[in-house]
């Protein structure tokens, strides 16, 4: 055998060793958790046989604490980049089974590397997380590993887009790279996030909490806020990303894919006539109007759990991939609150961030009332949400359907935070407030001064309907032009993508400076 042919040999060897991680044991542990291997997890993520890996050869450089006794071929993460449905990714994934995916400032290193490449490349970058947080035995330079991928996130934030995937532990300073990423899938029962455990809470604190509660998947999606999704399998998890990555751009300096679309454009929905309840109080699912107006009635939520009172969702009109974000009256009337300020600023601040459209749909009664929200700084908050209208350089197309009322008007994409076009429904009421609080700032003396209780009733009546005659209709904005035109709800879809269409060549730039100072 010649001596090429021995190390060819010995390089194919050296592969096997790499491809097995921490060993058949290990990998069969990771099994028996109901948890998959990093390099299985990239083949489930990315299309078939286009993955490359880097760094395969990679060990760590600690001898300390008897870890010169073993250096495992790629030290615990796998990474490289391949492709979904052929566009390029970066992706790496912890490898639990080399020392429990524990941190070292080699596996950082490697990190770094496809961080810098999507950087520099403009291609989105996916991380999955299975890992015991930062390598103990060496100290801080496990801690300066951590911070070298937080300058990643930070700096890649609104270049590329960045996912990360919770698929095992994910605690103490580890939970940061993922917390600076745009979006975060958790695997119900087998992840969880925290920044310090159930021991060191009940030492602390004296709570007793489990791993799940403190942590999980469920809370994060429905208590935090802090994760988007939350998914049964692994499976599922990748499948939902492959969706997520379809709706969004390589980099900030293009535009989403632009699918085939067989869903005619001037579809009539005859339905939305009639789905804006008699009763200005009545509830209905705002779900039914998007499924109604999008293409196919397909969408993919963001944050489904959390601030159920606004949706945020991602679909497509005519092909285009647009951000949605609209009031939900079945949820607590729709209002505005702090957690649902939080969700929806953040989902424009991202759609903005990568060129993407965003539709507004209004049914908003105002701010929710009360000390809750206002000790808890609704007013910092609600402005977030502001802010990040205002901010937003994209085509914005904002509908409303029912109310619209005070300050919710304002925050809701309308025509003078810079809302490129601006319908409303025929059922539209927009006004500083609903007709009973109107009718008690303004009629507040005469009411008190009638002290025949059926005439003060039948007086008060008589205000609400004269208030309403004025305002529980759009055209009262729509002659100012703050509403470009009073459409048919069921020609909504039509006038939706009409609107995109004439916003395809719009250029807007905000004044130059280094940074905002968005309220915090």
């Amino acid at each position: 055998m010649s001596d090429i042919q021995e190390k060819v040999d010995q390089l194919i060897k050296n592969r096997e060793t790499a491809r097995m991680g921490g060993g058949q044991k290990r990998i069969d542990d990771q099994h028996a958790k109901g948890k998959y291997t990093a390099r299985e997890r990239i083949q489930m993520l990315l299309d078939e046989g286009s993955f490359e890996e880097f760094d395969m050869f990679v060990t760590h450089r600690c001898y300390d604490f008897g870890m010169e006794k073993s250096h495992t071929f790629g030290d615990g993460v796998v990474t490289g980049y391949g492709t979904i449905d052929g566009r390029l990714v970066y992706v790496f994934a912890q490898d639990f089974t080399v020392t429990a995916g524990s941190l070292s400032l080699s596996m950082s290193d490697k990190i770094c590397k496809v961080m810098d490449m999507a950087l520099r490349n403009g291609a989105p970058c996916i991380g999955l997380n299975d890992s015991g947080g930062a390598r103990i035995q060496e100290g801080v330079n496990a801690l300066a590993g951590y911070a070298n991928i937080f300058q990643r996130n930070v700096m890649s934030s609104g270049v590329v887009p960045q996912i990360s995937a919770i698929f095992g532990p994910c605690a103490g300073g580890a939970v940061y790279s993922p917390a600076l990423t745009d979006f975060i899938v958790m695997k119900k029962d087998t992840s969880y996030m925290f920044l310090t455990g159930p021991k060191v809470v009940k030492t602390v604190t004296g709570e007793d909490v489990t791993q799940e509660e403190l942590g999980g998947a469920q809370m994060h999606t429905t208590k935090s806020g802090v994760a988007q999704f939350a998914v049964d399998t692994e499976e599922e998890g990748m499948q939902l990303i492959r969706k997520l990555i379809s709706y969004m751009p390589q980099n900030n300096m293009e535009d989403a894919p632009l699918m085939a679309c067989n869903d005619k454009i001037s579809r009539l929905e005859d339905s939305l006539n009639d789905i804006i309840p008699d009763s200005p109080n009545k509830p209905y699912d705002m779900m039914e109007v998007i499924r109604a107006i999008v293409d196919n009635g397909e969408y993919l939520e963001s944050a489904a759990g959390y601030a159920k009172n606004i949706i945020t969702c991602f679909a497509r009109f005519n092909g285009q991939s647009v951000g949605i974000i609209a009031n939900q009256p079945k949820f607590m009337a729709g209002v505005l609150d702090i957690n649902a300020s939080r969700k929806a600023a953040r989902f424009v601040r991202f759609c903005d961030a990568f060129n993407i459209p965003i539709v507004t749909l209004v049914d908003v009664p105002g701010f929710l009332p009360g000390t809750a929200q206002e000790y808890g700084g609704v007013i910092t908050h609600g402005a977030k949400l502001l802010f990040a209208y205002c901010e937003a350089t994209v085509p914005k197309v904002t509908v409303t359907l029912r109310k619209a009322y005070g300050g919710a008007y304002i925050v809701m994409s309308s025509k003078h935070i810079r809302g490129d076009v601006n319908y409303a429904w025929p059922t539209a009421e927009i006004a500083v407030m609903g007709a009973s609080g109107a009718v008690e700032v303004l009629n507040a003396k005469e009411t008190a001064a009638i002290e025949n209780p059926e005439e003060r009733a039948k007086f008060v009546a008589e205000k609400e309907k004269e208030y309403r005659d004025k305002f529980s209709n759009p055209y009262n904005a729509a002659r100012y032009g703050y509403i470009d035109d009073v459409i048919e709800p069921r020609n909504t879809r039509f006038r939706v993508i009409r609107a995109l269409q004439s916003l395809a060549t719009k250029r807007l730039q905000n004044p130059a400076k280094k940074h905002s100072n968005i309220p915090l």
